[in-house]
């Protein structure tokens, strides 16, 4: 499923108009975002977290050369799944 047919399930599920679940999806992605980029986790009950981990500085090897190269730290986005979700998709 894509954005585009996600808006389109959520305008037949809330009988809404498209213009406004996508206002409505679009709201919720720049508000996860910024919590993100402030280093705070979303937390959805029963859906899931999304949260920032930050990854360690590690050696790598680039696959074109083969030579050994130093990747930086960094802070990356994850989304764990709530225990509702997961029982799911079992």
């Amino acid at each position: 499923m894509n954005k585009a047919m996600l808006i389109e399930q959520m305008a037949k599920d809330t009988k809404l108009p498209k213009t406004a679940c996508k206002n409505v999806l679009e709201s919720f992605v720049k508000a996860v975002e910024g919590s993100l980029k402030k280093g705070k986790s979303v937390v959805l009950t029963g859906f899931g977290t999304f949260c920032v981990m930050k990854r360690k500085a590690r050696t790598g090897i680039n696959p074109a050369t083969g030579k050994k190269m130093q990747i930086s730290a960094k802070r990356v986005p994850k989304f764990r799944a709530g225990k509702k979700l997961k029982d799911i998709v079992s």
